[in-house]
């Protein structure tokens, strides 16, 4: 033990002398600068959720969660293709972020006062505003929630639609069993295979599973929403830093929306110029790259290379894809949404 104590106070010594360079070397990279070393982005995901995060058909990943990804991507990289994609269940993606074992999780995550106080992560922004809803079988002639009382309810593990459903049945004197499953896909095999009543999770990936399913026809959504679920990315916690350049990701893509520019015209603007707001924020003035520890043009690489929120709305949930979900809430607050994007500048 004297020998140990000796050799501790040796080494001890030893790092007060090393050189602050040296020091520095030792200590754990920031994330932006891991990604940085790395030249890859590392984006935890469902993965096999249409709308939000897809491998399709002809291997290729799809989703706004997907092109929020690759937006930080050009960010960060200033090339939005170069992410990875790690699939993660529900159960497992926040211990998992906590771990290191991806740069960010954008995996259609609830954000919740529990998962974010005193815990290891933290929530960037919000990308996604949705409602838990419940879809069943049309042969049922279930017409409202209530008449769901005594029935089994296919549901995933780590989500928070059991204390939802829970809670909402309770306080009207009703009961409902849950059936809980580990992943997504195991949830809808029992809710095909008629192992449950009905199927509850967030609105827009009950359409997505239904839709992709192909048996549209078979099943019907109940009216209404029991919860409020703002989903949106979560960063490991202690770096500032990193959680700004997620979070201004998506707000510049709001921003851009808003203010009319896509990848077709952003060009032609940068060039013409006047307005000293577009100026800033298209990094022709210096400013917000510094503020991030990005290059000047982060967000002109964003827009250009994944687009505004609009074009990646429509492209994956919206009226160009097979979803077809109308804004809402999620339209711009000028048009009578939630989506507000923060000053750029």
């Amino acid at each position: 033990m004297r020998l140990l104590r000796c050799v501790l106070a040796a080494l001890g010594v030893v790092l007060l002398q090393m050189p602050a360079s040296a020091q520095s070397t030792m200590s754990t990279l920031s994330t932006l600068e891991q990604v940085k070393k790395r030249g890859e982005l590392v984006c935890g995901v469902d993965g096999a959720l249409p709308g939000f995060s897809l491998f399709n058909a002809v291997k290729e990943w799809e989703g706004l969660d997907v092109d929020l990804c690759r937006g930080i991507a050009a960010a960060v990289l200033g090339d939005a293709t170069k992410v990875k994609f790690v699939p993660v269940s529900a159960k497992d993606r926040f211990d998992r972020l906590a771990a290191g074992d991806f740069d960010v999780l954008a995996r259609n995550s609830t954000v919740t006062l529990q998962r974010s106080a005193g815990m290891k992560v933290r929530f960037a922004v919000i990308n996604y505003i949705d409602g838990q809803a419940f879809v069943v079988p049309k042969k049922l002639k279930v017409e409202q929630l209530a008449n769901l009382s005594g029935s089994t309810v296919c549901l995933q593990k780590g989500t928070t639609h059991e204390f939802n459903m829970a809670g909402w049945f309770k306080a009207r004197r009703l009961t409902v069993v849950p059936a809980a499953y580990d992943t997504t896909e195991a949830m809808y095999n029992a809710f095909f295979a008629s192992k449950c009543s009905a199927v509850t999770a967030d609105a827009a990936a009950l359409a997505g599973a239904i839709v992709r399913s192909g048996r549209v026809v078979e099943f019907m959504m109940l009216p209404g929403v029991i919860s409020k679920e703002p989903l949106g990315p979560y960063v490991r916690e202690g770096d500032s830093q990193w959680l700004d350049i997620v979070r201004w990701t998506h707000y510049a893509m709001l921003e851009a929306e808003e203010r009319g520019i896509s990848p077709k015209n952003i060009d032609q603007l940068k060039r013409e110029l006047g307005d000293p707001y577009l100026r800033i924020f298209l990094g022709v003035d210096p400013g917000n790259g510094k503020a991030l520890g990005l290059s000047e043009d982060w967000a002109y690489n964003v827009i250009k290379q994944v687009g505004n929120y609009g074009e990646i709305y429509d492209r994956n949930v919206g009226q160009g894809s097979a979803l077809k979900f109308a804004r809402g809430v999620n339209a711009l607050w000028t048009k009578g949404g939630q989506m507000y994007p923060l000053p750029l500048r």
